[in-house]
């Protein structure tokens, strides 16, 4: 191989609870999909971080391990943190909280997409599909200042959100370039502004920048929503919306929503993207009743993973490693569509090491080296 083939420095946390199956199974197929790769190749960093590790050192992650996460080319993420393992102040164990504003990880996106052959939710799915993102701004509005919220003799809480102009011109110009890309691939390039400007004057100013950076994409079509209507909408005609822009807790509630619109969080990828830095981890928790059974759904986190390559891809002008991320994506896909696999919570009995198993072989068959 030639030395002068990339090696993307990968840091891999699998967290707790079912975060370390479903790595398991990502990293084997990681392997499959880069194996005799003449045009990069992944040096996968282990790191240790979460619950179980706080119940044995005392702290949520090391300092080390932070930074070796801060100094890789991408940081790749489980599931972190059990209910019953709380800091003192009641909160859980999540680490990839401070990376999110140590390492500017402004915009959260989360596909919300329909695969085939799984039941439909809320809605005839023969007749519809949904293929959607929802870009949530990941280090402001309500979250901005977690760890100061006040209680005042017991008697008033009070917290703080914040948006400012700076993070929020940079999440709409991520916004409206992800909507470009889509509108490149036949999609439909429409972004909505998600707000309560009528009632905040926070979401006011909020819809008052993404008004104005739309002046910057003239090719891109825009629409605004307020988050009440937007919720109904995500239930009633979900398969209306493209690309939806939101504040910190907007985003929070409706990814949940969305994923449930298409089968639930084990559906669900994110990717979490700062000028630098790029994080990706599947949106659901550490599933502690099923930890160890084997029946973790690895989706979203093969999804993550494929949404990282095809970050890196971008970020380093390598053809080879985005034609990785779409090969990962379109196999799932595949899976999906030709019956490979049907994870247990739609009523088949693939497990997760079977759905890696079947994607691998998938892979191997279908590709050379990409």
């Amino acid at each position: 191989m030639s030395l002068n083939v990339p090696c993307f420095r990968i840091a891999v946390l699998p967290g707790d609870g079912i975060g370390t199956e479903i790595m398991a199974a990502c990293t084997q197929v990681l392997s499959v999909l880069t194996e005799g790769n003449a045009g990069f190749t992944l040096d996968l960093v282990f790191l240790e971080a979460g619950a179980d590790y706080f119940t044995r050192t005392g702290e949520d992650i090391s300092q080390d391990a932070f930074n070796t996460a801060r100094t890789a080319d991408a940081i790749l993420l489980g599931a972190m943190g059990l209910p019953q393992v709380r800091f003192p102040d009641g909160t859980e164990i999540a680490p990839h909280l401070a990376m999110r504003t140590e390492f500017g990880l402004f915009a959260g996106v989360r596909p919300v997409k329909q695969y085939p052959n799984l039941p439909p939710v809320l809605f005839d799915s023969r007749s519809k599909k949904v293929d959607l993102v929802i870009v949530r701004e990941s280090t402001e509005g309500l979250f901005a200042h977690r760890s100061e919220g006040r209680v005042i003799d017991d008697r008033v809480a009070l917290d703080t959100l914040e948006i400012t102009r700076p993070v929020c011109e940079r999440l709409f110009d991520f916004t409206f370039n992800l909507a470009r890309d889509r509108k490149s691939r036949g999609l439909p390039g429409t972004v909505t502004c998600v707000d309560k400007a009528n009632v905040f004057r926070s979401m006011a100013f909020f819809r008052k920048i993404f008004d104005e950076r739309a002046q910057l994409f003239p090719d891109i079509s825009v629409r605004h929503q307020y988050v009440d209507a937007m919720a109904l909408d995500l239930v009633r005609q979900p398969w209306e919306y493209d690309v939806l822009v939101m504040e910190n807790m907007f985003g929070d509630i409706l990814s949940d929503l969305g994923a449930g619109v298409v089968g639930g969080m084990g559906m669900a990828p994110c990717g979490e993207i700062g000028l630098e830095h790029g994080l990706f981890q599947p949106a659901h928790g550490t599933a502690p009743d099923i930890a160890g059974s084997g029946r973790a759904n690895p989706t979203a986190m093969l999804v993550s993973a494929a949404m990282m390559l095809h970050w890196l891809g971008q970020r380093h002008a390598n053809a080879h490693c985005q034609l990785a991320g779409e090969r990962l994506d379109a196999a799932v896909t595949a899976g999906y569509a030709e019956g490979d696999f049907l994870p247990y919570e739609f009523g088949g009995t693939s497990g997760t090491m079977e759905i890696s198993d079947r994607l691998c072989r998938r892979l191997a068959i279908n590709g050379e080296s990409v």
